[in-house]
């Protein structure tokens, strides 16, 4: 077994089982520090025991590329593997089956700890014909959020990725933050060259109800906004803490989504669930538009759709109301109307 792809494997299982990000991007590390020795130095340093001398490598990371090194799979993996062997959520299969890509995912360029090769190639292994990258926008400056120039060299670098991993699709995009007054926080001409735009609230989810609800309509209401990101905000679990839902008029927002052929985002990330069940129960009855996305920070997390399609067969989310259910040319044609 290649050691550079069994510390790949190893942090990719860590990822879809929400191990400890550090943990895991460890293990990335290590592999990207490997991948950039030439072959004769790896066998080298294999062969004399000396990988922990470099960095990014320790005892674990070095334990396993020694055994994939010598033909075995690794101890560590095996115990990863034997626990990936089922689906993450149970009651979604239909609903995988039907969906092409996803339309919320971040990179290193952000808040993401991945190179957006290494995100694209994990989709490509899971059978996706695309994957939106959507890294932050400015005023997420916690996040790393995107200026507008880093945003037009991202654009760039994705044309590039595109050429070589065709028929597979990067979408160019953006998570881009709802300002207090629903305005929206990037320049408009830069959204307008986009494939797709998720909007989302990251800042005042206190905010009263009323003023929250003006806030994200007057969002869905901009012609080029795709998507409606985590619309309560709420996290249900995981390392951040819990926080409760915002208070918004759930009828008149998802109303606004219909109206405007917004798709509201059921987020697959464990700790969100987002909408919860009763709201998304409101999404199916006013007829909107459904996006089933993971919000994917690491190439493991893409496997998190079990998890919203699960969520989308409970609910019964029609076929014909997912869009990334839609093949690629007929999404393009939606984020374009």
């Amino acid at each position: 077994m290649d050691p550079v792809a069994a510390l790949k494997r190893v942090a990719y299982l860590m990822e879809r089982e929400r191990a400890d990000a550090r943990r895991a991007t460890a293990f990335r590390k290590a592999a990207r520090r490997l991948e950039d020795l030439e072959p004769q130095e790896l066998e080298r340093r294999l062969a004399t025991g000396t990988l922990t001398e470099l960095p990014d490598v320790g005892q674990r990371t070095a334990g396993v590329a020694v055994e994939a090194a010598r033909g075995q799979v690794p101890d560590y993996l095996t115990a990863l593997e034997e626990r990936a062997g089922t689906p993450l959520a149970e009651g979604g299969e239909e609903v995988r089956g039907w969906l092409r890509g996803d339309l919320h995912s971040h990179s290193e360029w952000s808040d993401g700890g991945t190179p957006i090769i290494d995100m694209a190639r994990a989709a490509v292994e899971l059978g996706h014909d695309y994957l939106a990258l959507t890294d932050h926008s400015p005023r997420l400056t916690v996040a790393r959020g995107l200026s507008a120039e880093r945003l037009r060299e991202q654009l760039d670098v994705v044309d590039a990725l595109n050429t070589e991993l065709a028929p597979f699709r990067i979408l160019t995009g953006i998570e881009v933050d709802i300002l207090d007054d629903g305005e929206l926080d990037q320049e408009p001409e830069l959204l307008a060259r986009l494939d797709v735009v998720v909007a989302s609230v990251h800042s005042k989810l206190r905010m009263n109800s009323r003023a929250m609800t003006r806030r994200m309509v007057a969002a869905v209401e901009h012609p080029l906004v795709d998507v409606l990101g985590h619309c309560t905000g709420r996290l249900v679990t995981g390392g951040r803490g819990t926080r409760p839902e915002s208070e918004f008029d759930a009828e008149a927002v998802f109303g606004a989504c219909r109206d405007n052929d917004v798709a509201v985002e059921l987020n697959s990330r464990p700790e969100r669930l987002d909408p919860p069940m009763r709201l998304l129960e409101v999404v199916v009855d006013l007829g909107c538009l459904v996006a089933i996305d993971t919000d994917a920070h690491a190439p493991g997390q893409l496997e998190f759709l079990d998890h919203g399609c699960a969520r989308a067969a409970e609910a019964q989310v029609p076929r014909d109301r997912i869009v990334n259910a839609l093949p690629l040319d007929d999404l393009l044609a939606w984020t374009n109307r």
